[in-house]
């Protein structure tokens, strides 16, 4: 059947779309032809009898694989819109711009036949729901994933044959450039670049740390290059040098890439397939381990360092991190005190020690293990923990006598070590300076090359040539500076007297200009591992300790241990007072009382209120809380209190009670006193005197006894009285007994 015979007017009455696709920018780019023919389609759909404003172009998955599934928005546009019957016919120069995914394939063809909609490519039309084109358009749709497969197989063949010689050519790091001849890599030529990347290894070669390595980049003020991206192909030149301030990731990916110790590699990720959340397969690229690279070829061309440097190099920063348990790995060093940290393992499960830190400014270190707590007395605990101030002791002295005999090295190399460090930042300061001379001078060759009358150019130059000296004078100026603060070179007198402190390599490892990081630093040269068992059940407490050296060598150390102290405890009855004053009094108040009975805290120090505050919280008594209530009928007040209910001054309240008139009470001695209203207290007090009762002298000359017989009489009740509270003869008024009753 002709393409005419196939094409009816119901086709014709839904729309035509011509798919265009190119599979990535680069063919976009490059391929204009094979795009412009896509887009000529629509002359075609023309001629089969669509009118132009019937025709419409899907572009929409220009620079996109069609072997990517559900990710071409163009593709399923228009697969949607064939399922809901507004496509009468898809034109596209070949099946494979359709898909190479025969999952994508079928779907659209199912579509298609199922709603009338027909296919055409260059080779003609075909209706997907008869059977003979439904047969030639799966054939079709099978090679083109087969081309795509063997297409790929090809040129990954090819990649990988050749990245195994060591001649593919792919992006190189900054200090790195392509030769001429076929996988030739030789530096950068610039010395500037080249110099602060061997800056870099010398410097992790003395601290042993990336950070502490870009730390040291950026104390010095050295720039770090950027190489522009450029085809590693033959003659591509050298790339431009950008320079910027150094980046922790710049230094780390510099000390990590192979390529600086003359390694070619190939294949270091995979790409991997995995579904995304949203549900479109995507992918991914991981890091494959050293093992599992498909292309190693050491000393492939000269490198900054070798190839056994490079490896050391990353089993040192693969140890920079926080050690796990029952791993390897001793972790960077860093600023505490702790001299073990990172070295101190537990001699009962092997794990790495943890640290923390104790005493008033947090300097007492103190090792302890973080494997599963034991319950002890219904709560959680470490089955070890070890104060670190002994056992640091004990491994210092260690260390210093193993260090004696290489003491003299010792000290001639850290001199060597502190010139050769200043001697690279200098090198690196003048290359700057060099460097920024070259670029002035470039800009004053352009600017007097320019025509002076051109005034629109001239001004740019002569601004760019300002530029250009400014930073030369910036350069110059940090130049001559550090070459003013660099140590000067050590005179023979001076390397003597650096030997005599080998002699006395003690006073060198307490010195104050010693930091506690870099004693640690110099302990793991010598110290692989420092295992601690203490023993506290024995007579003698100690803690016993396996050293374990570089190379092998164990030794073993016993350290005296503290003897364990006996718990301070406040006494029992303190604490039950407390708990019964608390109820009464604030702990200001019942520190006071305290304090009158000549009781001390468990350290035989005086109560404060602070210090009662602090027992009552730990043995959570309630602190008082003030009443502002009326009291009760019976209640007990205190004296202030009582002589405002009494409405007398407290003075002659407090007068009474010593005299023993008013009954008070203590809950215990040095307590404040207490008196308890009642009906026969208040009773005892009237604003006048009642006839015949006389004042407390009068009585005693009329009874012819002392003062206190009268008191003790009236306490016992054979004499009455009363309080007058008002009036200007206030005080206590006794009734007399009358002459019958036998007292005259």
């Amino acid at each position: 059947m002709s393409e005419s015979g196939r094409i009816t007017g119901s086709h014709r009455s839904r729309a035509a779309v011509i798919y265009v696709r190119q599979s990535t920018l680069a063919q976009l780019e490059r391929n204009t032809e094979s795009t412009a023919r896509q887009y000529d389609l629509v002359n075609r759909a023309r001629q089969l009898g669509w009118p132009r404003e019937a025709v419409r172009v899907v572009d929409a998955d220009l620079g996109i694989s069609g072997s990517v599934l559900g990710q071409r928005e163009g593709f399923e546009s228009l697969v949607a819109e064939v399922a809901l019957g507004q496509v009468g016919i898809i034109l596209a120069l070949e099946a494979s711009r359709l898909a190479r995914d025969n999952a994508a394939w079928y779907r659209l063809l199912d579509l298609a036949g199922a709603c009338d909609t027909l296919v055409a490519d260059a080779d003609g039309v075909y209706h997907p729901g008869l059977f003979n084109d439904r047969l030639v358009l799966g054939m079709k749709g099978i090679m083109s994933e087969a081309e795509l497969h063997v297409l790929r197989a090809r040129l990954e063949g090819g990649i990988r044959n050749k990245a195994a010689r060591g001649q593919l050519r792919r992006g190189l790091p900054v200090g790195l450039l392509w030769g001429e001849a076929d996988g030739e890599i030789r530096f950068h030529p610039d010395e500037a670049v080249t110099g602060v990347i061997a800056a870099v290894f010398d410097r992790f070669a003395v601290c042993g740390s990336v950070r502490a390595t870009w730390l040291w980049l950026r104390g010095q003020g050295l720039r770090w290059p950027l190489q522009q991206v450029a085809y590693p192909g033959k003659g591509s030149g050298i790339p431009d040098i950008t320079w910027v301030e150094p980046t922790y990731h710049g230094v780390h990916t510099t000390l990590s890439h192979p390529a600086y110790a003359g390694a070619y590699v190939y294949g270091r990720t995979r790409k991997e397939r995995y579904l995304a959340t949203s549900g479109v397969l995507r992918l991914r690229s991981r890091r494959l381990p050293r093992d599992q690279w498909e292309v190693l070829i050491p000393g492939h061309h000269p490198g900054f360092i070798d190839w056994d440097t490079y490896l050391a190099n990353q089993q040192r920063i693969g140890k920079n991190i926080r050690p796990q348990a029952r791993q390897p790995g001793t972790g960077a060093v860093r600023e505490g005190c702790a001299l073990l940290q990172g070295l101190a393992s537990c001699g009962t499960c092997g794990r790495k020690l943890a640290i923390f830190y104790t005493g008033p400014v947090r300097s007492v270190p103190n090792y302890y293990c973080q494997g599963p707590a034991e319950l002890v007395g219904g709560r959680g605990a470490r089955h070890m923990s070890v104060g670190g101030q002994a056992i640091d002791a004990a491994i210092a002295d260690a260390f210093l006598a193993a260090l004696a005999p290489a003491a003299l090295d010792a000290c001639l190399a850290a001199a060597r070590q502190l010139e050769d460090g200043h001697d690279a930042a200098l090198a690196q300061h003048r290359r700057q300076v060099e460097q920024a001379r070259y670029h002035a001078s470039r800009a004053e060759r352009r600017y007097r090359a320019v025509d002076p009358d051109n005034r629109l150019v001239a001004r740019g130059l002569e601004t760019e040539w300002e530029q250009a000296l400014r930073e030369l004078a910036d350069a110059e100026a940090e130049l001559a500076r550090r070459e003013t603060a660099r140590p000067k070179t050590l005179a023979p007198e001076e390397k003597q007297a650096i030997l005599a402190l080998g002699d006395d390599l003690g006073a060198v490892w307490g010195a104050p200009t010693t930091t506690d990081k870099d004693r640690k630093q110099l302990l793991r040269t010598l110290l692989d591992e420092v295992n601690i068992t203490p023993h506290r059940t024995d007579p003698d407490p100690h803690a016993a300790l396996m050293l374990r050296w570089k190379g092998g060598a164990l030794s073993e150390l016993t350290v005296p241990l503290r003897r364990p102290q006996p718990k301070i405890r406040t006494d029992e009855d303190t604490i039950s007072l407390i708990r019964r004053l608390a109820a009464h009094y604030p702990d200001a108040k019942i520190a006071g009382i305290l304090n009158r009975q000549h009781r001390t805290t468990a350290r035989g120090l005086s109560f404060t209120a602070s210090r009662v505050a602090s027992l009552r919280t730990h043995w959570r008594i309630p602190c008082h809380q003030p009443s502002g209530s009326t009291p009760a009928e019976g209640g007990l007040l205190n004296v202030t209190q009582a002589a405002r209910e009494l409405q007398i001054a407290p003075s002659t309240l407090l007068r009474w009670l010593d005299d023993g008139f008013v009954a008070g009470e203590q809950i215990t001695p040095g307590a404040p006193w207490q008196i308890r209203l009642t009906s026969e207290l208040r009773a005892m007090l009237t604003g006048h005197t009642p006839d015949g009762w006389v004042p407390l002298a009068y009585a005693t000359q009329a009874l012819g006894v002392s003062r206190q017989t009268v008191l003790q009489k009236v306490k016992r009740g054979e004499l009455r009285a009363v309080l007058t509270h008002t009036g200007r003869r206030k005080g206590l008024r006794i009734e007399l007994p009358a002459p019958q009753d036998g007292l005259f």
